[in-house]
């Protein structure tokens, strides 16, 4: 695939949906394109299909819709090998640029100004094989860390794993989420309570707001 294009399934404007920045004003560029299956994936529309577009018309369409905050996601938008110049590029122009990746690709290639939001896949998932524990020495207190969870095996994995890596160390906010319409968040907030763990729960605000499975919001 050329290095000046990529392949964009959504480019739009609304508020982001979860992470540290949830509310906020958002351009939110969807590249096409997942090497994995996850059980609960919300966006299997953006597993094919899309438009290919050079950099400069993904900028250009970008910076028109006026959001201070723009993310990068997918799909896996890492495995499109001009994301990173084009978070760069948006960097250059004064955005504020999240990324949102599955943590099975090499997040070592990303500019720092990015912040980058990284999966964990817990069992659940049925990926949690392909996480990438390589990336988790990389992360720094500009970045989050999201596990999706679906049910208290889920959550078991979860706090193990972030005790022993001492992941709320590592990073801005370790996110917990539930699988929208699986586990009760009540539930994920009353664990959280009783242990004490050192987390962010969020809930996905735009399936709230529009219907769950709405696209392009």
């Amino acid at each position: 695939m050329p290095k000046d294009t990529l392949v964009v399934h959504e480019l739009y404007r609304s508020i982001q949906g979860e992470s540290s920045f949830s509310g906020q004003r958002c351009a939110f560029i969807r590249l096409t394109g997942c090497n994995l299956r996850c059980s609960w994936c919300d966006t299997p529309h953006a597993f094919t299909g899309g438009k290919r577009m050079a950099l400069d018309e993904i900028i250009d369409k970008t910076l028109a819709l006026k959001t201070p905050l723009v993310l990068v996601t997918g799909g896996e938008p890492l495995l499109q090998a001009a994301t990173p110049e084009l978070m760069t590029r948006l960097c250059d122009a004064g955005k504020v640029v999240l990324i949102e990746t599955s943590g099975e690709r090499d997040i070592a290639g990303i500019d720092p100004r990015v912040h980058r939001i990284v999966d964990l896949k817990a069992p659940g998932s049925g990926e949690s094989a392909k996480n990438r524990w390589q990336n988790l020495p990389l992360l720094t207190q500009r970045d989050e860390l999201k596990i999706v969870l679906a049910d208290r095996a889920d959550y078991d994995w979860a706090k193990e794993v972030i005790v022993r890596e001492r992941l709320d160390e590592r990073v801005a906010e370790v996110l917990l989420s539930c699988v929208h319409g699986v586990l009760d968040p009540q539930q994920l907030v009353a664990w959280v309570l009783e242990d004490q763990l050192p987390v962010r729960v969020q809930l996905q605000l735009h399936k709230y707001i529009w219907s769950p499975s709405a696209t392009g919001v």
